[in-house]
């Protein structure tokens, strides 16, 4: 086979033309698709409040099945179409449907979040108050895919499909929320996610009738034509910087985190000692380590490798807690006390009395400092409404008995100050029963 005929079979794979609609046929759909009255906007109201309590519960499966029934894509793909074909009149059509649309859909998700008992942020809410560059993306290629099966006999589950991925339903949901519960960043955030997908489904519609040939209406000069387009150009690159912005700050953060992981992996990791939390103060990379000591020449050939990493510019602080240094001095005492006479025999037995409890608190200080970090990210999905969480073994002695009681002490703390529902409470108990094994644990709400 030559290279021409190869180039021609290729070609045929990725024929638009071969399974295209009558172009008539397709406009129609799209300009009927775009109003919202009757029926459409009591559809799109009924699924602005399925979203609503999908996110208000945090259930994926319903937020998924609003997302199936809404009606929002009809305007958005009417104004790619519109621009494409230099449709005026459907222009202005769609886009006053398309603001009817969120109006009604932004209000009604306000009315409900207003009068919601739960008023927590779940992580699904969460997660549309931060848009990306990879939200552009996906709204780029799913409107293409949309046009595409619009365009074509068997539209199969293409536009479902699109309608999840694209997920434009939330965010006007999560703009409601941010409305109702005075938090305007939630509310710019998810609406600037809405604005997204919006700008970037429609110009991927306005893409895919150029590239299949739908026919022109004639501006009544060639300058409002080029005028039109510059306009949507603009419109395009502005919505396009801030996701941008968003996503090079997310990335750079993830780097960072990756470095500092292996900087400590491979410059700080000794036999004996544990390395439990690290933070970033200005140009100070601060570490707290406890065990056996990292020595000053260790910390200083550490602080060179941190230009290996891409650290250079920051200065390494190691902070080795009081236990640790009283449990290597009580060490040291032990071994130049091994080789003293017969009766320093109970002084001994006393240091290695102390060195045994220190090790014991040691250890328990330790492993609840690691299971802390462990949590944090389950608590932060599970449990957004609290805002802090401190676990401590505790020894009790009542007043009347010698018998001692041990046991777990988690405080709790909670945003506002608000104590937890009687429902998420038992919850919180339960997973913090799963999760630091213990069933002597008392949980204190301050």
């Amino acid at each position: 086979m030559d290279i021409k005929s190869f180039s021609e079979e290729l070609r045929g794979y990725f024929n638009l033309q071969a399974d295209r609609d009558h172009e008539e046929a397709i406009v129609s759909q799209i300009i009927n698709d775009v109003s919202f009255r009757g029926a459409k906007l009591w559809v799109l109201i009924f699924a602005i409040l399925i979203a609503s309590l999908g996110l208000n519960i945090n259930s994926t499966a319903v937020i998924i099945g609003a997302m199936l029934i809404s009606p929002l894509m009809g305007p958005i793909i009417g104004m790619g179409l519109a621009v494409g074909t230099n449709n005026f009149d459907l222009l202005k059509r769609s886009v006053k449907n398309y603001v009817v649309a969120t109006i009604f859909s932004v209000l009604t998700a306000t009315i409900y979040f207003f009068i919601s008992p739960l008023g927590e942020a779940q992580s699904e809410l969460l997660a549309r108050t931060s848009p990306t560059l990879y939200d552009v993306l996906i709204a780029f290629c799913g409107g293409a895919a949309g046009i595409i099966a619009l365009c074509t006999h068997n539209k199969g589950n293409v536009i479902p499909g699109v309608a999840i991925a694209t997920a434009l339903m939330p965010p006007l949901c999560t703009a409601g929320y941010g409305l109702a519960t005075g938090h305007l960043l939630y509310f710019l955030g998810a609406f600037y996610l809405f604005f997204i997908n919006t700008v970037f489904i429609a110009l991927s519609t306005y893409f895919g009738v150029r590239l299949l040939g739908f026919h022109k209406h004639e501006f009544m000069s060639a300058w409002r034509e080029r005028r039109a387009h510059r306009l949507l150009t603009a419109v395009v690159v502005v919505t396009m910087i801030p996701a941008a912005v968003m996503t090079v700050m997310i990335v750079r953060k993830s780097v960072f985190d990756h470095n500092v992981h292996r900087f400590l992996k491979n410059e700080l990791t000794q036999s004996g000692t544990q390395v439990i939390s690290n933070s970033v103060e200005g140009r100070t990379l601060r570490v707290v380590a406890v065990g056996r000591e990292i020595n000053a020449a260790t910390q200083a050939e550490a602080q060179k490798q941190l230009q290996h990493y891409g650290l250079g510019e920051y200065k390494l602080s190691i902070i080795q807690g009081a236990q640790t240094d009283s449990l290597l001095q009580l060490n040291n005492q032990l071994t130049q006390l091994s080789t003293t006479r017969e009766a320093d025999r109970q002084q001994l037995m006393e240091l290695s009395s102390q060195t045994a409890l220190l090790s014991e608190q040691l250890e328990g200080y330790v492993r609840y400092e690691e299971l802390s970090a462990a949590m944090r990210p389950e608590l932060k999905v599970l449990f957004p409404q609290v805002k802090a969480l401190s676990l401590s073994p505790v020894s009790e002695v009542h007043r009347d008995t010698t018998a001692r009681r041990h046991f777990v002490l988690a405080l709790v703390s909670t945003d506002g100050g608000r104590r937890l529902p009687a429902a998420d409470a038992t919850k919180l108990r339960q997973w913090l029963q799963s999760r630091v094994g213990n069933d002597s644990l008392v949980v204190i709400e301050r």
